[in-house]
């Protein structure tokens, strides 16, 4: 396919979209950093997300696809366009004797569709309650919590691709799935953007209760035999808990992935730190808590400039003041140093940073 490089064909219908310059990006993503956006634009239906990739606005310009913000950092001002997908709308496709399938928009609120799910009586998404940001963002990083992860429910995902406005439709085992990756993060980055998701959900609840924090919390609470309702109660109050509430603290949720290490590395460090936190993998691998490596490093609770590190949960980064994109890059750089220093691990950082 020839290259689009010039200006937008004659057909590009610009009156199913408004274009806005010079837009505050601090309303729009959750750590609230003071940022601009050179072009702003709220899309609303797949045909005017047609429309704005054939713009001269939109090939002209770098782009970037935003969801609820609450896994993207604008760092500093974006010089191109940046689009903020709401597309809205639940279908129920199939059914069969153990699932039902629904059909998920891009612009749905994560949070809103999990309780959607569970009082129609579809269930396993219940241990993702309470996450942070739009359905369309979901398959991107692989969100998960408590011992379950998106693409265990996941049966495809809609896109476009950017260049040719070709619609795709990507297969579980297409996406790539793996720890908070996706091929949507990996090899196809800002090839695609997603509108819309696909789960398949079941009619019978399988609970999965095996997350320690989880199952003392239902231990201390009494319920013995919980209704998934009672375990998304229960998430959210676990996670209300140890996380600050973005409308109140300028935050990103958990800010590095928990790494994983050899089983000789962990070996190695559970001679040197007797009460390491760990997960063991099925690959015999073993998945540390960041926020324990954080907190074991004095992190917790304090300050780099106008920067914190909340106090309940090592692994969330707040925005203490008027923080800068400067400010998040020296608290990155401090805590990564510090960590590898004490326990040979790389962090790595789980929101993007524009």
């Amino acid at each position: 396919m020839t290259p689009r490089l010039g200006g937008g064909p004659p057909d590009c219908d610009s009156s199913l979209y408004t274009l806005r310059e010079h837009v505050s990006l601090k309303p729009y993503h959750t750590f609230g950093l003071a940022a601009k956006a050179r072009f702003f634009c709220e899309i609303n239906s797949e045909s005017a997300l047609l429309a704005l990739l054939k713009s001269p606005v939109f090939i002209k310009y770098p782009h970037v696809f935003l969801g609820e913000g609450s896994n993207t950092l604008f760092t500093r001002d974006f010089p191109g366009i940046v689009v903020r997908l709401c597309i809205k709308g639940i279908r129920r496709l199939a059914e069969d004797d153990e699932s039902i399938y629904l059909k998920v928009s891009a612009g749905e609120n994560w949070h809103d569709f999990v309780i959607y799910t569970l009082k129609s009586h579809c269930y396993g998404l219940e241990n993702l309650s309470l996450i942070p940001g739009s359905v369309g963002a979901s398959p991107v990083q692989n969100i998960g919590a408590y011992g379950v992860e998106a693409k265990d429910f996941i049966a495809q995902v809609d896109a476009i691709d950017i260049v040719s406005g070709e619609k795709r439709v990507f297969e579980n085992k297409e996406c790539h799935f793996s720890y908070r990756d996706s091929c949507f993060k990996g090899v196809l980055k800002g090839r695609y953007v997603i509108t819309s998701v696909s789960f398949r959900l079941a009619k019978q609840a399988k609970l999965k209760l095996d997350y320690a924090d989880l199952k003392e919390s239902l231990k201390k609470t009494g319920l013995n035999n919980p209704a998934p309702l009672d375990v998304s109660d229960v998430i959210c109050s676990l996670r209300q808990a140890k996380l600050p509430d973005p409308d109140e603290i300028g935050n990103a949720g958990s800010f590095f992935k928990n790494p994983v290490v050899s089983e000789a590395h962990y070996f190695s460090l559970k001679k040197q730190f007797s009460g390491i936190k760990s997960f063991k993998l099925a690959s015999q691998e073993y998945k540390i808590p960041a926020g324990w490596l954080i907190e074991c490093c004095g992190f917790k609770g304090e300050s780099i400039g106008s920067v914190g590190i909340y106090e309940k949960q090592a692994l969330v980064l707040i925005n203490d003041a008027e923080a800068s994109g400067e400010d998040v890059h020296r608290a990155i750089a401090k805590i990564t140093e510090r960590v590898n220093i004490t326990f040979g691990i790389l962090l790595e950082v789980e929101p993007i940073l524009l």
